[in-house]
Parts: C-alpha cells; structure tokens; sequence
C-alpha cells in the first residue's frame, strides 16, 4: 500500500511557502517592508576652521651671564635653579686689581687737577701784563693754551678714573634679567674673561613663555586668498595647548605675530603664540600642539560622521531621502572635521534630508522609511507571527 504521509507533507509546506510569499508581496506593495532609517535635515550654521600645528615652547627672555672683565671667580652668589632678580649679584671676581686702578686712576686725576689749577693762575696774572706790553704777547699766549691742555689732561683723567670705577663694578657679575637661573658652568677659583665663548650661567624668563609653530606657506597662502575673497571670515587669535603627555594645558595664549619670511628649507612661516605660565608647566624646549580658529566658514555644514562614506576614489557620498521616500546617492565636498561632524562646503543644500542612520544595505533608488534621527524603532511581534502562533 502506497504510503501517502510524504506526499501530504510536500504539499503542506508548499502552501505554506505560497502563503510566506503572498504575504512578502502584499507587504512590499504596502511600504511596509522598506527599511527604516533615521535623517537629519540640512541648516547652515557658521563652523570655525580649527588648525592644528607642531610647536615648541621658547623662553620670554634668555640671557647668557657672561664677565666684562678677566679674573679668578672668588664666589658664587646665587643657587642654581633659584630665581633671581635682574641686578642681583651672582659671582665675584677679584677686585683688587680693580680697586687698584680705581686709586691709580683718582691720584692722577688729582695731580692734573692741580697741575691746571697752576695753569689758569700763571695765565690769569700774565693777562694784565700782557696788556701793558710788561711782558711778551706770547708768554701771555702760551700761558693761556697751557691753561687749557691742563684742563684737558683733566677732564682725561676724570674719564680714566670713571673707567676703572666701571671695571671695579664689573668684578661683581650680576643678573641681567629677572628670571630662573640654570646650573652655573664656573666654579669658584676658575678663570674668566671678557672674550670667553662659554657662558657662567644661563638666565630664562619663563612667565610668560612664547610657543613657536610651523605651517604651510601653501595653506596660509589659501587662507589669506580665502579671506580676501570673502569665503571664509577671519578667526580668532586665541590659541588652546596640547602638551606632551595629552593633557590640555590650562591657560590660553594669544597669536602675536606671523613671521615674514619662508624656510627655504622647510617651506613653513613660523608663528609665534604668547602664553602665561605662572605656575611653571611650561618648560623651554617642550613640543606641544597648538589650536586655534584660524578662520570661520559661515555657510558650512556639519554632518555626523556617519552619515559620510567614502567612494573607492576617495570622494565622500551621503544618501538623502528623496522623492517618493526613495534613497538617493550624492557625492559632496567634505574635507576637514569639526569635533564628530564632517564639515560639508560643497553638493548640500539647507533643507534637504540626509541619513544618518540604517545606511548600511542602501542602494540608489532603494525604498526606505525616513524618520528623524534618534526616533525610538518600533520593536514587537510582527503581525503575521502572532497570527500564525494562534493558529498553532
């Protein structure tokens, strides 16, 4: 006897493979078989074109101590690392020499002061003379350039004495400028001169400190092209630190100036930026990363990251939501971020809807369901399945 059991089963699964597929049809007919995705709609807003660039951290103020006069150092004044102040004294150099001079210099200037003293008298008592012809004219003529040569060598000396005063002064080395002052280079007992190559010590001002960047003189070529044209508007010239461990510095600084000339070598304008730093972190030499708004594009557009996708080429593409709620493919212009947002300048207009969300199997022309970005999706037993588990 033929066994019939197969047979009935083939047909049941049939029917019910012909039933899965009307109810597939009559749900695709519907739109309700479209796949849901979330938009955001285009707004232009203002977007400040935010730069990064490499720096290094340069002192306020340095100066290299060096001596004005040659000596052996007799004692250092000053703790290394300490700060000091501008005038304060930091080595002595053996000053007797000096204070030697100083007297030599000063008996000289007495002797010539004397020495003119007996000058304008013999020639103020030869001027009456001279005028009753008791004496020759010439006596009285040479009596009178004798006065001045003495009053010369005086005024010499004066100068001579002020001189060796300056060298005595120079036998103690003081500060500069005021600042931190770094190892000392010379020990007590050493011997210096005023054409030495090595300095005695190093003194760097580091409140406030200078931090210098490297850019592009390409990229700040198109700046300034842009902002002459009216593309983009003039940024601010507060600039935000990135140190070297990662962590943001505290303060702010402020751009000073642009340098005027291009490193042959590098092709970049130097860029100085002014920071505080009261309580030390910056150290002179340090590299960090420096960030500012050097311009603001006001009719930019921000677009989550990702929302953007990237063509085989490179060139960015976006889907909308179209007419009809079909997707549409659309290249734009993004080149630069802002934070998480893609800056968009190019192939948007306000208004229109991009998807953000639900991207992942879209094709051109697919049909979706658009809601708002971030909407709750609908979660629950599809309709068919409850039926189907009644029936059962």
């Amino acid at each position: 006897m033929l066994d019939k059991r197969p047979l009935l089963r083939a047909g049941a699964l049939c029917a019910i493979a012909l039933s899965l597929a009307a109810c597939s049809a009559g749900e695709e007919k519907g739109g309700r078989g479209a796949p849901e995705v979330g938009y955001v709609t285009v707004a232009v807003q203002p977007v400040p074109l935010t730069t990064s660039l490499g720096g290094r951290t340069v002192a306020y103020e340095t100066s290299e101590v060096r001596p004005q006069v040659n000596g052996l150092i007799r004692r250092r004044l000053f703790t290394e690392g300490s700060f000091v102040r501008a005038g304060e004294p930091l080595y002595q150099i053996d000053a007797r020499l000096y204070q030697a001079g100083v007297d030599q210099a000063a008996a000289n200037l007495a002797s010539a002061r004397a020495s003119a003293a007996a000058a304008d008298e013999r020639a103020r008592r030869l001027e009456p003379l001279a005028k009753m012809q008791a004496v020759a004219e010439q006596d009285y003529t040479d009596a009178l350039a004798q006065a001045r040569m003495a009053r010369a060598t005086v005024a010499q000396n004066s100068a001579a004495l002020e001189t060796a005063r300056i060298n005595l002064r120079f036998a103690t080395i003081t500060a500069p400028i005021s600042g931190r002052i770094g190892r000392s280079l010379v020990t007590p007992g050493g011997l210096v001169s005023a054409s030495q190559a090595t300095p005695l010590a190093v003194i760097q001002q580091t409140d406030p400190m200078f931090v210098d960047m490297q850019q592009s003189s390409a990229e700040l070529t198109t700046l300034r092209q842009a902002i002459e044209s009216g593309g983009v508007d003039a940024g601010s010239t507060s600039v935000r630190l990135r140190l070297e461990d990662g962590s943001n510095y505290g303060f702010a600084g402020t751009v000073q100036f642009s340098d005027v000339t291009v490193n042959e070598a590098t092709g970049t304008v130097t860029l100085r930026a002014r920071f505080p730093n009261p309580k030390g972190v910056l150290l002179p030499g340090m590299f960090v990363t420096a960030m500012f708004d050097q311009a603001v594009n006001p009719s930019a557009i921000l677009l989550p990251q990702a929302a953007v996708q990237r063509d085989f080429d490179g060139s960015a593409f976006v889907y909308l939501v179209g007419k009809d709620n079909k997707s549409v493919r659309r290249k734009i212009v993004a080149d630069r971020t802002s934070g998480a947002n893609w800056v968009v300048t190019g192939g948007l207009k306000p208004g229109e809807r991009v998807i953000t969300q639900g991207i992942g199997n879209l094709r051109q022309g697919a049909t979706i369901r658009p809601v708002p970005a971030n909407s709750p999706q609908r979660v629950g037993t599809p309709k068919g399945a409850a039926t189907g588990a009644k029936g059962k």
